[in-house]
Order: structure tokens, then C-alpha cells, then sequence
């Protein structure tokens, strides 16, 4: 019993080492050690607290997966903010005294930090205005994917190669950014065509209108509709205007596919593609054409 009580009294001694001493707060190494199991355990309960509320409570509101994630991520830092608040109180650990540390950390976060911070309140502006949603179609900064997660400091998106882009928040607030889901799944989608002089034009956007209608994935309301766009310099142009909901993550698979169409068609019906076409005037001279005698090793 006495190695044991010998043990205790030297492990005591050593947690009650003193780190440091500022305003009257000691702190020791069991203050140190203290605090790291605490604030482990809280960003493990604070992770619960919002999966449980992002899968539970919320979920039974029926609201989109967007507003859930945002408010259960909300509820997460003030859970942390309250709880370290909390931890550093019973630690013994007096935040008063810390007003020198804490201009210097401020000052530190206003030069080497601002990145971090202007993405952090970026962050928080996304959750409550929510220009972008779980699961948008988006394109920002040449990224084009789907929404999977918005966290404190970046977005994830997951493009059509299945690869994850953290995109830093700051980007959403500062830069331009399209949302193909914003308002509605619909979307529009713009198919250019081109066809040589002489075929006939009203034969041209019946065919159009008919693939269209035979594409599974376009939509029949709004229908389908064609624009004889210009005359070009080799041929006509046309538009095909069509909507779609199903292939609005894919629309390089859309378009693809109503190009294969077009071209079938097209070649039943003996209508041609244009290419350039250049006609060549002689205003003065002759020209004379000559045939190049063979070389020897013909």
C-alpha cells in the first residue's frame, strides 16, 4: 500500500506542475490535460447532437436536406461555443485574465487568419441566406458539380467524375455563381444545328421537334420548340430548345444523345450537313493549269 500511496502522491505532484501563471490563474498540467479529454468529448457530443438532430427532429419537419443540414451545423457550434465556455470555467481557468492573450490571438486573426475567418462568416451567411442547397447543380470558379456538404470553412462538390472539390465559401459570396436548382429542377437546354443551303427549312424543325418528342428524358411540358437562329456564311442555323428534369447533372449525355438522333434522321431524309464552301473569282490574268510530269522514282 505504501508504493501505491507513493505513486499517487509523485503523479499528483507532477499533474500540479505549473505551466504558467498569468492574473492569479495557474495553470498545470492537469489543467492541460483537463481540458484536451473535454474538448475531445465535446466534438464528439457536439457531432452527435447534430446528426441526431439533422436525422430525427428535423427530419420529421419535413424540411429539404438543405435547411436540415444548416440548422443542425448552427446548432453544432453553439453546443461547442457553450460547452468550451463551460470547460475552460470548471478547469479553474479565469477568461478575464486573458485580455493581453487575447488582443494578441485578435490581431494574429486579422493578418495571418483573414482567409479563415472571411470563409468561417461566409460560411454562416450560405446557412442563412442559402443561395446554394444539398444537393444544387452548381457552377463557381470553373468547378461544376453537385452540393454534398456545407461545412464552417468550404463546400464540397462532387463533380461528374466523382471527385470531391472543397470550394472555400468566400468564393460564393464574392464570385459570380450559377445554380441550375435555385428555384425549379427544370432546365433548358440549347442544342445548335446546322444544315446546308437548299434543304427545306420547315422539314428541317418538324424533324427536330419529332427527336425531341422521342427523347425520353425531354420534357413535354414545356415543349420543345425550334429557332431558325441566322443564315450563316455555309449554311443554315438552327436551335433546338428542349427542357429536361432527369439529365439536368448530365447534360452532356442530353445533348449527346439528341445529336445521335439528329444525325439518323438527317440521313434518312437526305438532309445535308454544311461545310465551308469558298468560291474562288479571277478579276484579271490567266490561269494555267499544268500537269507535273512524274518523277523518276514513281
Amino acid at each position: 500500500m505504501s508504493d501505491v500511496d507513493n505513486f499517487l502522491r509523485q503523479l499528483h505532484a507532477v499533474l500540479q506542475w505549473p505551466i504558467f501563471e498569468t492574473g492569479g490563474t495557474r495553470i498545470t498540467v492537469w489543467s492541460v490535460l483537463y481540458l484536451i479529454v473535454l474538448v475531445l468529448l465535446l466534438l464528439a457530443v457536439a457531432r452527435r447532437i447534430q446528426r441526431w438532430l439533422v436525422h430525427g427532429p428535423l427530419l420529421r419537419e419535413r424540411l429539404d436536406p438543405g435547411a436540415r443540414q444548416a440548422a443542425g451545423t448552427l446548432a453544432r457550434y453553439v453546443v461547442l461555443l457553450i460547452g468550451f465556455m463551460v470547460i475552460v470555467q470548471t478547469a479553474g481557468i479565469d477568461l478575464t485574465t486573458f485580455h493581453v492573450l487575447a488582443g494578441a490571438v485578435g490581431i494574429g486573426v486579422g493578418f495571418g487568419l483573414q482567409n479563415v475567418v472571411s470563409n468561417f462568416i461566409a460560411g454562416i451567411i450560405i446557412m442563412f441566406e442559402r443561395p446554394i442547397k444539398i444537393g444544387d447543380r452548381i457552377v463557381v470558379g470553373g468547378v461544376e458539380g453537385n452540393v454534398v456538404e456545407i461545412g464552417a470553412r468550404g463546400t464540397t462538390v462532387l463533380n461528374n467524375d466523382n471527385i470531391a472539390v472543397i470550394v472555400p465559401n468566400s468564393k460564393f459570396i464574392t464570385e459570380d455563381v450559377i445554380n441550375w436548382k435555385y428555384n425549379d429542377d427544370r432546365v433548358r437546354f440549347r442544342i445548335p444545328v446546322g444544315v446546308a443551303y437548299g434543304s427545306d427549312a420547315r422539314q428541317v424543325e418538324q424533324i427536330l421537334l419529332e427527336v425531341a418528342a422521342a427523347d425520353a428524358d425531354v420534357m413535354e411540358d414545356p415543349a420543345p420548340a425550334v429557332r431558325l437562329m441566322a443564315f450563316g456564311d455555309d449554311g443554315l442555323l438552327f436551335e433546338l430548345r428542349a427542357w429536361s428534369r432527369s439529365l439536368v447533372d448530365q447534360k452532356g449525355k442530353l445533348i449527346s444523345q439528341l445529336n445521335f438522333a439528329i444525325y439518323d434522321r438527317f440521313r434518312q431524309e437526305g438532309i445535308e450537313f454544311p461545310f465551308p464552301q469558298r468560291d474562288l473569282h479571277l478579276r484579271s490574268g490567266v490561269l494555267e493549269v499544268r500537269r507535273a510530269a512524274p518523277r523518276p522514282d514513281a
